[in-house]
């Protein structure tokens, strides 16, 4: 996908390498001709280093002047001369300017003064004289020489100018292929990058729009996994709460119509529980209590319009009580096929609600039941001994239960999911539920589920820690006592 306007990032990459190298040129420039206008003098004075010994060379130092104009000529100067020992010699000298601007003494130069020097000759103007110092050969102890600054300034320009072509045509390749090379190194994947965000954003639900990450390993490879795997979690997200919503909207009309049938239910339980037989009045407080829960839970989820728990009304409770009910709602009371083992501590009482600690041993225990049916169908007559077995115990200010069976236990594939919502059910009609609510509402006791590794198969402990007791508060009910 390409930006709406403007330049793309290939472009600005490109506009912005040129000028770089420039500066890289401007930067490298600045010695070059420093170096460079030092050359050209120490060039001029091993010219006029030759032509001393020419003319030091000549009998009694008597040199044609036709001659020494051509020397002078060919080393570009108007005068030469040494200086040996104490004695300065004028060599040859022709038309001497009346005036010398600059000396320039290369004997002991510096790198700042060569740049500052080059550049103050090349932003002069006009043809000044100019003198050069520079060490001489033989018994000479320096040679000088006078010349004219217009022909060095003039070869200092085209030496400039040679560099800006070379320059920019360094610039501009170096921008090619800096261009090629990030484009297809990063602008091409970035640009993968966004229209897949950008697809997945019009349509997240669609597996269509989720980016196959390439083979690299760099960090552009890292970024395509990682937005792949982003994209997968927000897909099944997006279609989890999809599911969510319509199950919520089935349930909110099963509710209305299900909370009149159970109200019609607790009416004619109300007038089975007048009947004078024993084993209706035995029975019949259970019925009715299991109705209230029924229609308390289908007014909850009405009011709320959706299944939202309700904070737990906790209280000291004994267990025993829930769990003999928790197994006479399952069912299991009059079941033979599966043996029920109960080991609570005596007296064990567990700070919560006792409504909500129901549900959570009811789902636990049922799913207890339904693993071991499923098994023992499997199995034929060939199945083993099928227990559920419910223990409880206190821990200081914590109450342990642990709810195991004898069942094929928790496939491994599940075990990462084991609490979230349609993620555990492997049952035709199962919801995938029972868990899920049973770790909310021990979660809303602060409390803790898990299961028990290297167990014989499926054990769950749940870990309730008793309210703490402010201080203050029990220095009142002791005042008060």
């Amino acid at each position: 996908m390409r930006p709406r306007g403007g330049l793309g990032l290939s472009g600005k990459l490109l506009l912005l390498t040129v000028p770089l190298v420039m500066i890289a040129a401007v930067l490298l420039y600045v010695p070059a001709i420093a170096n460079f206008w030092v050359n050209r003098l120490n060039d001029r004075v091993a010219a006029a280093n030759t032509a001393a010994l020419v003319l030091d060379a000549a009998p009694l130092g008597m040199v044609p002047d036709s001659l020494s104009r051509q020397i002078l000529k060919s080393i570009n100067a108007r005068a030469v001369a040494i200086k040996m020992g104490q004695q300065r010699r004028l060599l040859a000298s022709d038309n001497l300017p009346a005036a010398i601007e600059h000396d320039i003494d290369l004997r002991d130069m510096t790198v700042w003064e060569a740049i500052t020097g080059s550049f103050r000759m090349m932003l002069e103007t006009g043809n000044q004289a100019i003198r050069i110092v520079g060490p001489g050969v033989g018994n000479a102890q320096f040679i000088e020489i006078v010349t004219d600054e217009l022909p060095l300034r003039q070869s200092m320009y085209r030496f400039s100018r040679n560099v800006v072509v070379v320059a920019l045509i360094i610039a501009v390749l170096t921008a090619g292929l800096v261009y090629l090379a990030l484009h297809y190194l990063f602008v091409r994947p970035m640009r993968r990058l966004t229209a897949s965000l950008v697809g997945f954003h019009e349509n997240p639900e669609s597996s269509a729009r989720i980016i196959v990450p390439s083979q690299r390993s760099d960090e552009i490879g890292v970024a395509e996994r990682e937005l792949s795997d982003m994209q997968r979690d927000l897909m099944s997200m997006l279609h989890q709460k999809s599911r969510l919503a319509a199950l919520g909207l089935a349930v909110s009309k099963i509710n209305h119509d299900l909370r009149n049938l159970l109200a019609s239910a607790q009416l004619l339980s109300d007038q089975l529980a007048s009947v004078p037989d024993p084993r209706v009045q035995r029975f019949a407080p259970k019925l009715v209590r299991s109705l209230e829960r029924a229609i308390a839970f289908c007014q909850s989820t009405l009011s709320y319009g959706r299944a939202q728990e309700a904070a737990p009304d906790r209280r000291m409770i004994l267990i025993e009580p829930v769990v003999l009910e928790v197994r006479e709602t399952a069912g299991l009371a009059s079941d033979a096929s599966i043996a029920w083992v109960a080991a609570i501590e005596r007296g064990l009482t567990v700070d919560a609600d006792p409504d909500q600690l129901f549900r959570v041993l009811l789902n636990l225990v049922r799913n207890a039941a339904q693993a071991l049916e499923s098994h023992s169908s499997g199995q034929g007559s060939q199945g083993g001994a099928q227990q559920i077995r419910i223990t409880g115990k206190r821990e200081g200010a914590v109450a342990i239960l642990e709810v195991s069976d004898t069942g094929p236990g928790v496939p491994q594939k599940t075990r990462e999911h084991l609490f979230e919502a349609f993620q555990t059910s492997g049952r035709p009609g199962g919801s995938g539920l029972g868990l899920a609510i049973a770790a909310e509402l021990v979660r809303a006791h602060d409390g803790e589920i898990h299961l028990v590794e290297g167990t014989i198969g499926a054990t769950f402990r749940i870990v309730i820690p008793d309210r703490p007791v402010e201080l203050l508060s029990i220095r009142n009910e002791r005042a008060r006592a």
